[in-house]
C-alpha cells in the first residue's frame, strides 16, 4: 500500500514539475517577443516622428553672426538668413513656423550637440566637406559663400599673398574650415583662433591680429556692424553651405531637400536671401 502511494506521490510531482517547466518556457517567449517588438518600435521611431510627436523642432544656429544668426540684445531674438531658413522649416514639418527652438551652437560644437541628440538639425553657415560626411549627413546646398578677409579701411592687405608672410597674424575661430583653409593657403602667417567669430572680431578690433578670415557673407555682417573695417574683393575658396542632421536620417533629409527646392520654386529664397544679403542669389 505504501509503495502504491510512494509512485503516486512520485508521478504527482513530476507532472507539477513539467507544468511549472512548461509555464517558465512560455512566459520566456513571450518576455522575447516583447522585447524584440520593443526594440521594432524604437527603431521604428525616426527624427522626424519625434519632432512631431513633441510638436517642436529643434535646431541648432549661430547667436554671433550678424546676417545669418544674431541675437538682438534690444528683443532678445536670434535673427538671420539662417533662422528665416530654419523657421519656413519647422513650418514645412509641422504648419507653424513657431514651433521651433533655436539653440546656440558654435563651430566647434555643433556636430557634437547633433549626435548626442540635443538637436534635431545644424542650419549654422556650416560648410559641407568630405570629411564632415563621416559624421553627418547633408541637405542640398542652400547657400553659397567664398572664403575672404576682414581688415581695416586703411589696410594694405588685399588679398590672401597679403597675409602670406612672416609677421602677420590672422584670426578666426577654433573648429572652422576656414581655419584649416588660411594654414594652407598663408602658411607663412601666424593663426590664432577663438571660441566664436564674435569674440575673433573683438580681438581684431582690439589690434590682436591684421586680418579676420571666414566665408565673405559673415564677414559683410561684421563689416556692416563697423564702418572702421571692410572686405577684401578677393575670396580662395568656394563655402557651400548645407543643412547637417545625424548620419542615416533619411526621412528628415528629404524632407528638407524638398523643403529646400520649393522655397527656390516659389520665389521665397529669394525674398529670404534679399532680405539679409542685400541682393538677389546669382544664379
Amino acid at each position: 500500500m505504501f509503495k502504491t502511494i510512494w509512485k503516486k506521490m512520485i508521478g504527482l510531482g513530476l507532472v507539477a514539475m513539467l507544468s511549472a517547466t512548461a509555464l517558465v518556457g512560455c512566459s520566456s517567449e513571450t518576455t522575447t517577443e516583447n522585447k524584440t517588438d520593443n526594440k521594432k518600435e524604437q527603431a521604428a521611431e525616426t527624427t522626424l516622428d519625434k519632432i512631431k510627436e513633441r510638436g517642436k523642432l529643434v535646431v541648432g544656429v549661430k547667436y554671433d553672426l550678424n546676417l545669418f544668426g544674431l541675437k538682438n540684445p534690444q528683443t532678445g531674438e536670434v535673427e538671420g538668413f539662417d533662422i528665416d531658413i530654419a523657421k519656413g522649416l519647422a513650418k514645412k514639418i509641422l504648419g507653424d513656423e513657431n514651433k521651433i527652438e533655436l539653440k546656440e551652437v558654435t563651430s566647434k560644437t555643433r556636430i557634437p550637440m547633433l549626435n548626442n541628440g540635443e538637436i534635431d538639425a545644424i542650419i549654422a553657415t556650416m560648410t559641407i566637406t568630405e570629411e564632415r560626411k563621416k559624421e553627418v549627413d547633408f541637405s542640398d546646398v542652400y547657400f553659397m559663400a567664398g572664403q575672404s578677409l576682414l581688415v581695416k579701411k586703411d589696410s594694405n592687405i588685399n588679398g590672401i599673398a597679403d597675409v602670406n608672410k612672416e609677421g602677420v597674424t590672422v584670426l578666426t575661430a577654433k573648429g572652422s574650415t576656414s581655419a584649416q583653409n588660411i594654414r594652407a593657403k598663408a602658411p607663412k602667417a601666424t593663426v590664432l583662433e577663438f571660441e566664436n567669430y564674435a569674440e575673433a572680431f573683438t580681438a581684431l578690433k582690439a589690434g590682436q591680429g591684421d586680418a579676420l578670415t571666414t566665408d565673405n557673407a559673415l564677414l559683410f555682417g561684421m563689416a556692416k556692424q563697423d564702418p572702421n573695417f571692410r572686405v577684401v574683393d578677393e575670396t580662395f575658396s568656394e563655402e557651400p553651405y548645407g543643412i547637417a542632421v545625424r548620419k542615416g536620417d533619411k526621412e528628415l533629409l528629404d524632407v528638407i531637400n524638398e523643403y529646400l527646392k520649393e522655397i527656390k520654386a516659389n520665389g521665397e529664397y529669394d525674398k529670404i536671401y534679399e532680405k539679409w544679403i542685400g541682393e538677389k542669389p546669382k544664379q
